[in-house]
């Protein structure tokens, strides 16, 4: 369950429960109040209604010492009292038992029939009949009170006990209401405290983790697992954590190529004696060879001024299968010149792969490895061959020399990479040192097998993943053999 949906359900829970506690309490309350109102409305009722009475019979008094001087004496002072004397009967029709008006509504109706015919009495000139109803009217009156007391009474009798009763309730309500409010604190504690464990706690080793990665520490334990937002955002921090690491592997293999290229530069620079120079020398005898009449020297100048060009110039980027091809034939010219028909170079290349690239100088310290080490005592016979193909999605280098081998040991040490199993050629790039710079090109090891035993030759294979869609390429180099 998401946060979100967990908000939603619970802090909604909670406050619909506090309303229920607060909608109880109120009903409680208004129960009370409802009680309290009807009791007092009746008391009310009737001290209004007495009230009413004593003001009819004081205008009435008036009118009958002046009967020309007041004409209020049927006026509203009366239409409130017979208002009042029907609220009186609509209570006395609910079935309240407590309310017992009968007597008191036929004392009403006593005394508005007795002051009503005092009125007629005094109109029509009667006064001492007017004054014999008035005297009436006046009893009448005082049995108003005193009924009207007697009810007052009655009523306060009857709702004692239960106002008894409703106080005792009031005060478990009062009690139950402390103990509502009681829990309800506890629940938002508890709400509070859960929201905290399952929110605020795990942002907090969030933090954490995202610190140490800061810091450099990237080793970073498996989190528990959680199906929220948090349990996302640790599963990206600890993916973000694990390619951080890759990157930062790949980032030293950059560096350590980088480096190693670097060194190679240096290295052909201290091999060098102001290149320029030499580039000129060489020029200037190729030109003199030819106005000599020797073309072969010409060409042999040309060949060794290219291929220190090469070294000098292509090792800080990667070149194509082509143009490495290109160089070794400028290499085999070299050694053809020297050797002549004591050593035999086969090429055999597949040409839709020779737009492939590879790292400078990859194959050549190879080849010149197979010379220097393999058959480069051999009178005569021997043969070094260089094939390109494809296999599978793969492009596969094999060099293959038919000299005297190498032993066992030193085979596994050069596949290891351990310094010390060769001695370096005269380029100053050896086997192992062209084997790490593929694994650190391709970042992938595996790449390169080994064949060999002690006077039977050696074959080395590379297989490198294809980068690049490969074309049809008319090739400049031929078989020298």
């Amino acid at each position: 369950m998401t946060i979100r949906k967990k908000l939603l359900l619970f802090i909604p829970l909670l406050v619909v429960f506090a309303n229920i506690i607060a909608y109880f309490v109120f009903q409680s309350g208004k129960v009370v109040q409802q009680s309290y109102d009807e009791m007092l409305g009746r008391i009310l009722l009737i001290e209004q209604t007495s009230e009413a009475a004593e003001s009819n019979l004081n205008l009435l008094y008036a009118f009958l010492l002046n009967p020309r001087g007041d004409k209020n004496v049927q006026g509203p002072t009366e239409y409130q009292l017979k208002q009042l004397k029907g609220k009186i009967q609509e209570v006395s029709d609910s079935t309240d038992p407590s309310f017992a008006e009968e007597d008191y509504v036929n004392l009403l109706s006593t005394f508005l029939e007795q002051k009503q015919a005092a009125v007629l009495d005094a109109k029509a000139q009667e006064p001492q009949s007017a004054f014999e109803h008035y005297i009436e009217a006046e009893k009448t009156v005082s049995y108003i009170h005193e009924e009207g007391q007697r009810l007052i009474d009655a009523e306060l009798a009857y709702y004692r006990p239960i106002i008894e009763n409703i106080r005792n309730k009031n005060e478990q309500m009062n009690g139950l209401g402390v103990a509502l409010f009681g829990m309800n604190a506890l629940m938002g504690v508890l709400l509070a405290i859960w929201v905290s464990r399952s929110i605020t706690g795990p942002v907090g080793r969030l933090v954490g983790l995202a610190k140490r990665i800061a810091t450099g520490d990237l080793n970073i334990e498996p989190q528990p697992r959680r199906d929220d937002e948090l349990g996302v955002l640790a599963d990206a921090i600890s993916q973000m954590s694990a390619d951080l690491s890759i990157l930062i592997e790949k980032d030293k293999q950059s560096l350590e190529m980088q480096r190693l290229v670097k060194e190679l530069e240096l290295l052909a620079l201290q091999n060098q004696i102001n290149p320029h120079f030499l580039f000129n020398t060489l020029n200037v005898l190729s030109k003199l060879a030819i106005l000599e009449g020797a073309e072969k020297t010409s060409d042999l100048i040309v060949s060794l001024s290219n291929l220190l060009r090469y070294s000098l110039q292509k090792l800080d980027k990667p070149v194509t299968l082509q143009e490495e091809l290109d160089h070794i034939s400028e290499y085999v010219t070299i050694q053809q010149a020297r050797f002549r028909d004591r050593i035999r170079f086969d090429f055999h290349f597949d040409a839709s792969v020779l737009q492939q690239q590879i790292p400078a100088l990859t194959i050549q310290p190879l080849i010149e490895n197979a010379f220097l080490h393999g058959v480069a005592d051999m009178e005569n016979g021997a043969m070094i061959t260089l094939t390109l193909s494809r296999v599978d999605q793969d492009v596969q280098i094999e060099i293959s020399d038919n000299g005297k081998g190498m032993a066992e040991e030193t085979r596994l040490s050069v596949l290891r990479l351990e310094g010390g199993a060769e001695s370096s050629s005269s380029t100053g790039l050896g086997m192992q040192n062209v084997f790490r710079r593929l694994q650190l090109f391709y970042g992938k090891e595996g790449m390169v097998e080994i064949s060999s035993s002690t006077g039977r030759g050696t074959t080395i294979t590379i297989r490198i993943p294809v980068k690049q869609e490969s074309e049809q390429t008319n090739v400049s180099v031929v078989n020298r053999g």
